[in-house]
């Protein structure tokens, strides 16, 4: 796919995810690997409302090549790659239903989802909480590269 039709389709994903109330405001990010660099989302930007040709591009150093200055999550996503160097892209969200999940007392932080389905299980296995830290703060990349 080049850049120009994964601008797109991380435009048209994000558009989805916006309608369907996954997200809200400026919350989540959206990356996905190019063979020179990767995409993700801008700062401070609508999931909603997604110029494709703002969509900021970085080298693997994290350095911004093009766009607009990226969400600064960018670590979180970069950490993510480097951790699963198969992955191709990364979608980032603070829906309702994931908030409400992370405060539940009684919540296995070793695996807060129960295995709903066979296809889960497989696709997923257990999904651990990461504690809370604060938008932005580098120390999250550390955490779920744990």
């Amino acid at each position: 796919m080049s850049e120009t039709q994964l601008r797109d389709e991380i435009s048209r994903v994000a558009r989805s995810i916006f309608d369907r109330g996954l997200t809200h405001g400026s919350t989540g990010n959206i990356s996905a690997k190019l063979d020179d660099g990767w995409l993700l989302t801008p700062t401070g930007s609508s999931l909603g409302n997604l110029d494709p040709a703002r969509i900021s591009k970085l080298d693997w150093n994290g350095t911004l090549l093009a766009g607009d200055p990226p969400s600064k999550e960018s670590f979180l996503h970069l950490g993510m790659y480097q951790q699963r160097q198969k992955l191709g892209a990364v979608v980032h969200l603070h829906s309702t239903y994931s908030v409400a999940v992370s405060v539940l007392d009684d919540v296995d932080a070793e695996d807060v989802l129960p295995p709903l389905t066979a296809y889960y299980v497989m696709r997923l296995g257990k999904v651990p909480l990461v504690p809370y830290f604060a938008p932005g703060d580098i120390a999250l990349a550390d955490a779920v590269r744990e």
